[in-house]
């Protein structure tokens, strides 16, 4: 007799109640089973808006490489202005990148530990 007047604990489990009040009639339940193909739809298509992010994200990664091959390219072009009209730059780079020395010079090479 001690246990009658207490009442027993709800257990409700709050998907089953959300799906009860969604299709509690039948035209809410069309209507929801519609708005979620709908809402699916607009995420997951190809015009949908996830592709347009991925799109977006695809933009600016193209617009930076662009602007790095830009920049190289202006450096490539003012070195090559350089090695055109100064005969000390064109001699400097042949000496350092290519070891060419000129008559009667001798070149020690320093070993690096």
């Amino acid at each position: 007799m001690e246990g009658d007047f207490y009442r027993k604990p709800h257990t409700r489990n709050w998907l089953r109640s959300v799906r009860k009040k969604l299709f509690k009639t039948r035209r809410r339940g069309i209507i929801t089973v519609v708005s979620v193909i709908l809402l699916l739809y607009i995420l997951f298509d190809n015009k949908g808006i996830i592709a347009r992010v991925r799109l977006e994200m695809q933009r600016a990664e193209m617009v930076e490489k662009v602007k790095a091959v830009e920049e190289e390219t202006k450096q490539l072009q003012s070195s090559r202005q350089a090695l055109q009209g100064d005969k000390k730059t064109v001699e400097k780079i042949a000496r350092e990148k290519h070891g060419m020395v000129r008559q009667g010079e001798t070149v020690y090479r320093v070993k690096k530990d």
